[in-house]
C-alpha cells in the first residue's frame, strides 16, 4: 500500500476544539468559563465544530491545506481523550450535522480533515466499562480489559490497581485488543467515520497497543474504505518500526523539532550534533514515508513555541522557516502563527484571541508568506535535501532542496552574531554570475566563482532560488 499522494503537499493546522472558537453558544455547557480565562485541566471555554465553520475565512487566508482536529467523540472531558462514545460527536461541540458541515466546507476548499484516533484507552462512561462497574465479574465485557482483580473500583482515589489504565489513571481503563470483540469494535469504528468522509486518523499513544497485527488490521480497514486516507502514528522517538505497510504512513516528527529547539534554545548545542540528527532523520525511514511526517513545532502536549524561545520573534520565525523548508508536512497549532504563549498542558491550551490587537501580526505575515512560497514551489515540498555547510564556529547552517533543475537553499544563523558567510553553490549547478533571488524579501546575490556570499542577521535565516 503506497502513501498518500497528497501528504506531502499538505499544511497542517491543529485545533484543540474547546478553544479554537465558540460558534453556538446554545451548546455551551452551564458552567462554561468566559472565552479567554486560564485554562484548567477540567474548565470548558465553549469552542466548538460550529466555531471552526464560522471562522474559515481565516483558514483560508493563512493557506492551511489539512486540519488535524484534537479527538471530537463524546466525552465528560475537555480534552476528550477519555472517550464515552465513539460515534457520537460531542453535543458540546456539535452534532453529526455540524461535522458533516464541517467537512463539506472543508472538502470544497480543497482542505483534508484527519481525526485524533483514542484506540489504547477509552472513558469511564463507555459502555462496556459501564457494565463491568454494574455487574463486575458478571459482565459480558469484562474480557474487554485488563482485569487484576474484583471488585473493580473506578471511582475512588488513587492509581488504578484492580485493571490496567494508561498512566494507572483510573479514568483511562485500557482495553484488551486481544479480545477479537474489541478490536472489531475499534476497526469498525475507523471504518465508519473514514466512510463519513475524514480523511484520516493521528493515532494517540499506538505504542501502548504492542501489538503489529493490530496495526496492520487497522491500517487495511481504513484503506479499504479510502486508499487515500492519512495515518500518523504519535510516536516521539525515531522508530522506523511504525511506518510502512504494516502501521502507518507518517510519524509525528518531534526528533526533529527538539533538535531544532535545542539549537535554537542553548548557545553551547553543537552544529554538527544537529546536522547528524536531523540527517540521521532522514535516512532511517523510506523516502515515502519520510515526506509523509507530520513536522510540528508545537502541540497539545508541549510547551508554546513562543514560551519555549522566551518570547523572542525573531527565533520564532527561524523556527518557522526551517520547518517549511524541510521534508515532510509542516504543522501549525492553532495560535503559534500569531504569537500565543503557554506553558505545558493545560496551559497550552488556551483560547483563541480573535481580537487582533492581541495578535503578533509579524509573525502571522510571516507564516503566511512561508505557506504561500511552499505551495508555489514544488521543489520546497517534493525535492531531495542536500547538506550545504555546517559550521560550528559561527553556528551557521545550510542546506538545499533540489528537484530536477529547481534549488532552493536554505541558510540559518542560528547564533548571536551577524554573519558574512561564503557558500559553496556549484553542487547546485549554479555557475559564475548566476544571480540568486531571496524567496522572503528583495535581495539579490551574484554567484562568484563557485560560491555566494551573503550576509544574515542573527537568529534568523534566507531562502535563495
Amino acid at each position: 500500500m503506497s502513501v498518500p499522494y497528497w501528504v506531502q503537499d499538505a499544511v497542517f493546522y491543529q485545533i484543540f476544539p474547546d478553544r479554537f472558537a465558540n460558534g453556538d453558544p446554545k451548546n455551551d455547557p452551564p458552567n462554561v468559563q468566559a472565552w479567554g480565562s486560564p485554562p484548567t485541566t477540567s474548565n470548558f471555554m465553549g469552542g466548538d465544530l460550529r466555531g471552526i465553520i464560522n471562522h474559515f475565512d481565516y483558514l483560508l487566508d493563512l493557506g492551511i491545506n489539512c486540519i488535524y482536529l484534537n479527538p471530537i467523540f463524546h466525552s465528560p472531558s475537555n480534552h476528550r481523550y477519555n472517550t464515552s462514545d465513539y460515534y457520537k460527536i460531542d453535543p458540546k461541540l456539535g452534532d453529526m450535522r455540524d461535522f458533516k458541515a464541517l467537512l463539506e466546507n472543508a472538502h470544497q476548499n480543497n482542505i483534508r480533515v484527519i481525526l485524533d484516533g483514542v484506540f489504547n484507552h477509552c472513558g469511564r462512561g463507555f459502555f462496556a466499562f459501564v457494565d463491568v462497574l454494574e455487574n463486575q465479574q458478571d459482565s459480558a465485557y469484562k474480557d474487554w480489559y485488563h482485569i487484576k482483580q474484583f471488585p473493580v473500583e473506578a471511582y475512588t482515589p488513587g492509581e488504578a490497581t484492580d485493571y490496567l489504565a494508561w498512566w494507572k489513571i483510573k479514568s483511562l481503563p485500557k482495553f484488551n485488543t486481544d479480545n477479537q470483540q474489541v478490536r472489531k469494535y475499534i476497526l469498525d469504528v475507523a471504518r465508519y467515520w473514514i466512510a463519513q468522509g475524514a480523511d484520516g486518523w493521528r493515532l494517540d499513544v499506538p505504542n501502548e497497543i504492542d501489538d503489529d497485527g493490530f496495526w496492520g488490521e487497522f491500517r487495511q480497514a481504513v484503506k479499504e474504505v479510502n486508499p487515500d486516507a492519512y495515518l500518523v502514528g504519535e510516536i516521539w522517538d525515531q522508530e522506523p518500526r511504525w511506518v510502512g505497510d504494516d502501521h502507518f504512513d507518517g510519524l509525528m516528527n518531534y526528533p526533529v523539532r527538539k533538535a531544532l529547539l535545542d539549537v535554537l534554545t542553548s548557545s553551547s548545542a553543537d552544529m554538527s550534533q544537529f546536522a547528524s540528527n536531523i540527517e540521521s532523520n532522514l535516512r532511517v525511514y523510506k523516502r515515502e514515508n519520510t515526506f509523509a511526517m507530520f513536522v510540528p513545532m508545537g502541540s497539545h502536549d508541549t510547551e508554546r513555541l513562543l514560551t519555549i524561545l522566551e518570547g523572542d520573534i525573531g527565533k520564532a520565525k527561524l523556527a518557522f522557516l526551517f520547518q517549511f523548508a524541510f521534508p515532510g508536512a509542516p504543522a501549525i497549532y492553532y495560535g503559534d502563527e500569531i504569537g500565543m504563549m503557554g506553558g505545558k498542558d493545560p496551559g497550552c491550551r488556551g483560547s483563541f484571541p480573535w481580537d487582533r490587537n492581541q495578535w503578533d501580526t509579524e509573525l502571522h505575515a510571516w507564516l503566511k508568506q512561508l505557506i504561500v512560497m511552499r505551495k508555489r514551489l514544488p521543489v520546497l515540498r517534493r525535492g531531495n535535501y542536500q547538506q550545504i555547510l555546517v559550521d560550528n564556529r559561527r553556528r551557521f547552517f545550510a542546506f538545499a532542496r533540489t528537484l530536477g533543475d529547481s534549488a532552493v537553499l536554505v541558510l540559518l544563523n542560528l547564533g548571536a552574531t551577524r554573519r558574512h558567510v561564503r557558500i559553496k553553490v556549484d553542487s547546485l549547478g549554479w555557475e559564475d554570475g548566476r544571480i540568486l533571488h531571496s524567496l522572503l524579501e528583495q535581495e539579490e546575490l551574484i554567484v562568484s566563482g563557485d560560491s555566494a556570499t551573503v550576509t544574515i542577521p542573527p537568529w534568523s535565516g534566507k531562502w535563495f532560488t
